[in-house]
């Protein structure tokens, strides 16, 4: 295809821990390239997760995607002719994986990059396209015009429609570019009735694993042996409650709902 979702980033205040609970979980590999006073960087073999400390000013969680172009001057043409509102900025030689960050009409931001920008490095070229059993597969955004998103994603990067056994009421897009999934949103303000209300951009990253039984075993043998790296909370209280019912209820893609050791939205299915 002439695009593929090949990074995600997290921003986090406990950034090297966060990088061992995906090591640890989800058998991910970090880079011997990655600069760790910077950034930690972890790879599934397909996708880069890339896990950045939070500086002044910037919230936590998860954070944007990178899209890899066969040809970004034909992307940013394509971007040019049909949505004037949409800029792009040229990141620094520092980020291994992001040639350039753009967004989406609504503002959602992602990043562009081609094979052979010279800033990429770390996982973003030690990957060799063969995913992990245990892989991110998609990630979701919410955001006011869905419709309009998907066709933006759609037009400028030929990612295609992908087939889903939706749950009841799914008003998502689900866009593929043969691999991973980007799963578009829709953002109402009364989907947060009874929980804190959590503005719209990213949602959640998703993996798929070879048995959620293996992966749920793992997970509990793992915080016992390190409680820094047993996920955070979902369902505590009323308004966790709330808010892990709206988390299970709005990704058909998803068998089982959990957290990062952070707090991370993670939505898995099995194999």
């Amino acid at each position: 295809m002439f695009a593929k979702i090949n990074h995600v980033a997290i921003v986090s205040d406990n950034y090297a821990e966060l990088a061992k609970f995906y090591e640890a979980v989800f058998g991910m590999r970090t880079s011997p390239n990655t600069r760790a006073a910077r950034a930690t960087t972890v790879g599934d073999g397909y996708v880069g997760l890339n896990i950045n400390p939070r500086r002044a000013g910037r919230s936590a969680g998860l954070d944007h995607f990178g899209i890899e172009v066969e040809n970004s001057d034909e992307a940013f043409s394509r971007i040019a002719k049909k949505y004037p509102t949409v800029k792009w900025l040229k990141r620094p030689s520092t980020r291994p994986f992001a040639g350039i960050s753009t967004h989406d009409p609504d503002g959602n931001m992602f990043d562009i990059s081609q094979k052979n920008m010279t800033n990429r490095t770390s996982v973003y070229v030690e990957n060799d396209g063969k995913a992990n059993p245990r892989h991110i597969d998609h990630v979701a955004f919410r955001t006011m015009n869905p419709d309009a998103m998907a066709e933006f994603y759609r037009d400028v990067f030929e990612l295609a429609p992908a087939n889903i056994n939706r749950k009841p009421g799914d008003n998502n897009h689900y866009l593929t570019d043969g691999h991973m999934t980007l799963v578009i949103m829709p953002w109402d303000i009364t989907d947060y009735d009874g929980t804190g209300i959590i503005t719209q951009g990213m949602d959640h990253v998703g993996f798929k694993v070879e048995s959620l039984d293996a992966l749920k075993t793992d997970v509990e043998r793992i915080g016992g042996d390190n409680p820094r790296l047993a996920p955070a909370p979902l369902a505590t209280g009323a308004e966790g409650k709330a808010l892990a019912a709206l988390f299970a209820r709005s990704c058909s893609l998803g068998q089982y709902q959990m957290t990062d050791c952070d707090g991370t939205l993670i939505d898995i299915h099995e194999d």
